[in-house]
């Protein structure tokens, strides 16, 4: 009597599969990543509408946000579409992903440049982190996001070189998308963040 024996089924047997198994894995990571974001906009909240109404929360000396950081945010939104635009040439087959990807991380780095040039015409004008909570928010909330950036630009410069040496295809573009998924969602979390700060930043009588 024969005895059968059990085929094994792998769930991930199959570039489709472990294509949609990493997309699953990034939506976690980011869920993960939001949570800190939203933790930190929060906390943020609470201390900017909970100081002592006889002390305003905006020092009154403190300098306004500086006109850079829209720059950044243009920057940081054109980086988007910069690398939309990679994954649909990837997906396509056709059109220079390689040197989408490259203005992309161009525009990465522009924008880590840009904060940087903010950051110490603040410190210039005497807004030191440790001088108000406004000051330390400040800093931590937009320091936050950009080590963020900077770990996106390792992954960033990756998908790069294999973009520009034609090592994806529309059967296999699962680095471009999983490094754009990351990326758009540093452009949201980096508009509610700025929003947030101009918002809070908007009266200096509390």
């Amino acid at each position: 009597m024969a005895v059968k024996t059990a085929t094994r089924v792998d769930p991930f047997d199959g570039a489709g599969s472990r294509h949609a198994a990493g997309v699953f894995g990034m939506w976690l990571l980011l869920v993960t990543l939001g949570v800190l974001f939203v933790a930190g906009i929060l906390g943020y909240l609470v201390v900017r509408l909970g100081h002592d109404p006889l002390e305003p929360f905006v020092p009154e000396d403190a300098p306004p946000l500086p006109p850079a950081l829209l720059v950044s945010t243009l920057m940081l939104l054109a980086s988007s579409a910069t690398m939309h635009a990679t994954v649909r040439a990837v997906r396509r087959g056709r059109g220079h992903p390689g040197a989408w990807a490259g203005l992309t991380l161009l525009l990465g780095v522009a924008f880590l440049a840009v904060q940087v040039w903010a950051w110490v015409g603040l410190w210039q004008a005497q807004l030191r982190i440790g001088d108000s909570l406004y000051a330390w928010t400040f800093y931590v909330l937009t320091g936050l996001h950009a080590a963020h950036v900077i770990g996106g630009l390792v992954p960033l410069a990756v998908v790069w070189r294999r973009a520009a040496a034609a090592r994806y295809s529309p059967d296999h573009p699962e680095g471009v998308v999983y490094c754009a998924m990351y990326w758009h969602f540093l452009d949201a979390v980096w508009l509610a963040l700025y929003a947030t700060l101009w918002l809070g930043s908007l009266s200096a009588t509390g």
